[in-house]
């Protein structure tokens, strides 16, 4: 079994993606609390972690609460928006009607995302009874793969809120949120 923590609430008033913001005071709240439903209801071995700032605080909190080591990995990172990443969300930074095939300047599309995360499942697959700490674009894209769905601009698709933990079961290929 593998298990997926969303970060916490980070600043949204920058466009996310490879940014390095940080969390919010909401957002370390949100992580404490998911860190006690972790270590009341989860037995795993260790966290593996986007390097990205918000999903690195978000497992150092967990790590704190469960006595887990942390590993680091460029290979969760959300969605890359290129020249965007970071970026005050302004009107001047609108891209328009943005589709699942349009990649952001210097960055990905929907679909790069969804084909990294396709590749990513196979590593997953090796890795056993982990917490994997991770962003909002992963957790979505392998909700997408595991339904046989294509992937679409609705972000709110399947609950991936901040801090929320899902359990993926990749034998059966199967995710649900459990918290």
């Amino acid at each position: 079994m593998i298990y997926l923590l969303r970060h916490g609430l980070d600043d949204e008033s920058k466009i996310g993606g490879w940014s390095n913001v940080c969390l919010t005071e909401k957002g370390v709240k949100q992580v404490i609390d998911a860190g006690d439903f972790i270590k009341n209801n989860i037995t795993f071995n260790k966290i593996i972690s986007s390097d990205i700032k918000r999903a690195r605080q978000t497992s150092e909190i967990i790590s704190e609460k469960t006595n887990k080591k942390v590993i680091y990995t460029d290979l969760l990172r959300e969605q890359n928006k290129g020249d965007y990443n970071g970026a005050l969300k302004k009107d001047d930074y609108f891209l328009g009607d943005i589709m699942v095939y349009d990649r952001y300047p210097n960055g990905e599309s929907l679909l790069d995302l969804y084909f990294r995360i396709e590749k990513l499942l196979l590593i997953i697959d090796k890795w056993d009874n982990d917490l994997l700490v991770t962003h909002r674009g992963v957790i979505n894209m392998i909700y997408y793969l595991l339904n046989n769905k294509k992937p679409d601009m609705y972000k709110d698709s399947f609950d991936v809120t901040h801090a929320s933990v899902h359990k993926l079961d990749l034998k059966n290929k199967k995710i649900e949120r459990i918290y």
